[in-house]
């Protein structure tokens, strides 16, 4: 799959589960919805493993890897991150989230030694920016009391361990462990994580028999964890997480869309600026591929165009 395929998928997808995360949080703790979530999606994940006969026993390092993987990527940071979705709006959840992308191109530089050339700084900071002009104007009424201050530190606080978990993911497919087996493992042992942590807290395992429930965790086991995770990590393998990164900036733009089509938002000027600054940026730190960025099978229209791009054939060292 190219690697604009793989960019799309994993901003339409995570573009839409901070509307499906609503519907999670009620009844339900967040850890115990997370086992849930991601048990469902290693089990679906190591059954399509045995029926393509992939590989599955790994060397106890691997496992070593995969449990961080689970712990970073999968398991606190997501925690973490219901929580803070509790306390604050999904805009200021995003706003915290769209750091990330500073996170992984300082992160990528200290483990790495990868260098972030000149659009893509520019792109990350027009990225950044045109989230501020986004959302801002739309977070009024807040104060300490809201617990405003203690959402968001918790939503940069999963960013950050979200930008680790990158890092570890890079690091596994430079050695040569595979997504899918890696993505299997880990979140299966971020199901463990997970559970320990709702046990040690006194959570009860619930279950919400509603269908929003049962929809929205249907959608985030499959596409939200199973077709997002693998396309997005595998996109990082290729790119590099300092690019791949970038989606972090873009989706929350798609929830805003989702969010004029199924909620009646209107829009406004900062809606228009802000969106505008967000492509620009994408536009930055997308141009600079290894090789040209392939656009998706679309329309016959766009498919002369995109049979003229050059597919990349390596990823960069």
């Amino acid at each position: 799959m190219n690697n604009g395929t793989l960019y799309a998928l994993t901003v339409l997808i995570w573009g839409s589960t901070w509307y499906a995360i609503e519907f999670q949080l009620g009844t339900v703790a967040p850890e115990v919805s997370l086992v849930y979530r991601y048990g469902a999606a290693a089990a679906l994940l190591f059954a399509w493993c045995l029926f393509r006969g992939l590989k599955l026993r790994f060397a106890i390092r691997d496992h070593a890897r995969f449990m961080l993987l689970g712990l970073l990527l999968f398991g606190i940071n997501y925690v973490v991150a219901y929580h803070a979705q509790v306390h604050i709006t999904s805009a200021l959840t995003a706003i915290a989230f769209s750091t990330m992308v500073w996170m992984n191109i300082l992160n990528a530089r200290l483990f790495f030694g990868a260098r972030s050339g000149r659009r893509v700084l520019i792109g990350s900071t027009l990225g950044v920016i045109g989230i501020l002009v986004l959302f801002v104007p739309r977070i009024d009424q807040l104060s300490l009391d809201d617990g405003m201050m203690l959402g968001s530190l918790l939503a940069i606080s999963s960013a950050a361990l979200a930008s680790l978990g990158n890092m570890v993911s890079q690091a596994s497919q430079r050695a040569g462990l595979p997504v899918l087996q890696s993505n299997a493992w880990g979140m299966f042992y971020g199901t463990l994580i997970n559970a320990g942590i709702a046990l040690v807290s006194g959570k009860e395992f619930l279950f919400d028999v509603s269908p929003a429930y049962i929809g929205s965790l249907a959608y985030l086991t499959v596409f939200g964890s199973i077709v997002a995770f693998g396309a997005y990590l595998t996109l990082l393998g290729r790119i590099g997480a300092h690019k791949a990164g970038y989606a972090m900036v873009l989706f929350p733009v798609v929830a805003l869309v989702l969010s004029t089509a199924f909620e009646g938002l209107n829009i406004d000027r900062s809606t228009a600026v802000g969106c505008c600054l967000v492509l620009a940026g994408n536009a930055c730190v997308l141009s600079r591929f290894e090789g040209r960025l392939r656009v998706p099978r679309l329309p016959p229209v766009f498919a002369r165009l995109a049979a003229r791009l050059r597919p990349v054939s390596e990823p960069p060292c």
